[in-house]
């Protein structure tokens, strides 16, 4: 186990295990958050029926309270519990779930979930997680968990216990450490009705869902009404320049297939390893003694079309 001492929380890291989970769960009952892995990125873990322990991943965030957050449950009856789960969500349920899939439903009256959560909608985003170490902690705290990004607000997502401790240390209490996530992109995040609207690119092609649905999927509606629309999001301290031929003097070059660089997300050109490569290559560009990044050209094809989504937003500024 690791520490870092600090003035507002000793920051722990744990291994996953029994001895982590059964910690993790102490916590969050006594309502504090906790960073877990999850199979997309490194998620904040928080009940999300107590409203203070709500705002205590907001506060370690900086996290703007227009922002909603993702809500992870253990399968679809305790989604059922707290949302509205219609014929057309639940197909998408049956083919994704557990998974990297995120529905934005209407909300039960009853669900009990903290306002905070939605930001105020009459809607929530809610996911069956894959990942062991979610799942487990969700089974042991039998609680729903609202579960942002396990960073400060707007800056590169974490894919590992070590890009949390550097980003939210002295935040939060307690970090469980499960090594590298596997998809390395946040979920892909889907509004079924008449017209399923895409409101977030992820893991699962718009493709691979319209196959699913037999409709395609229209644009996201103006405003906020879920995770990651934000215009500036998961974005290095450093500027970013996107589609880049070559590096210019001073930027630390990300390569992709073909075209070199300082790091590559793929020598072969494979969009799923560039995907989990992405934000651990931001990480290390943004550490670098570098003054700005240069990613090369993604194509915009299968979940390239994730990738150049959040490459835009870092870009943004």
């Amino acid at each position: 186990m690791v520490s870092t001492p600090n003035t507002a929380f000793e920051t722990k890291t744990f291994p996953y295990g029994d001895a982590a989970i059964a910690e993790g769960a102490r916590l969050i009952t006594a309502g504090q958050p906790v960073a877990v892995p999850t199979e997309t990125v490194y998620g904040l873990a928080a009940d999300a029926v107590n409203a203070a322990a709500v705002a205590a991943i907001y506060a370690a965030k900086g996290r703007p309270s227009f922002n909603p957050l993702i809500v992870h449950v253990i399968d679809l009856a305790a989604a059922e519990a707290i949302a509205v789960i219609d014929d057309a969500a639940r197909a998408l349920a049956a083919a994704f779930w557990p998974g990297p899939l995120t529905l934005v439903v209407p909300m039960r009256p009853d669900s009990g979930i903290a306002s905070l959560v939605t930001a105020g909608l009459d809607t929530i985003a809610i996911r069956v997680p894959a990942h062991r170490a979610m799942r487990a902690l969700l089974a042991a705290t039998r609680k729903p968990l609202a579960a942002p990004s396990a960073n400060a607000s707007g800056a590169i997502s974490p894919t590992r216990a070590a890009h949390v401790l550097a980003s939210l240390n002295g935040r939060i209490a307690m970090i469980i450490d499960d090594g590298p996530t596997s998809a390395g992109l946040e979920s892909t995040i889907i509004m079924p009705g008449d017209p399923p609207r895409l409101l977030r690119p992820g893991p699962i092609p718009a493709e691979v869902i319209e196959a699913v649905i037999g409709a395609a999927l229209a644009a996201a509606p103006g405003g906020i009404i879920a995770p990651g629309q934000l215009a500036s999001h998961y974005a290095p301290a450093k500027p970013l320049r996107i589609n880049a031929n070559i590096a210019r003097a001073g930027e630390w070059m990300i390569g992709f297939g073909d075209l070199p660089g300082d790091d590559t997300l793929s020598e072969t050109g494979d969009l799923i390893e560039a995907a989990a490569r992405l934000f651990d290559c931001l990480h290390r560009a943004d550490a670098s003694d570098c003054v700005g990044i240069a990613v090369a050209r993604i194509p915009i094809d299968g979940i390239g079309v994730a990738i150049n989504d959040r490459l835009i937003r870092a870009a943004h500024r």
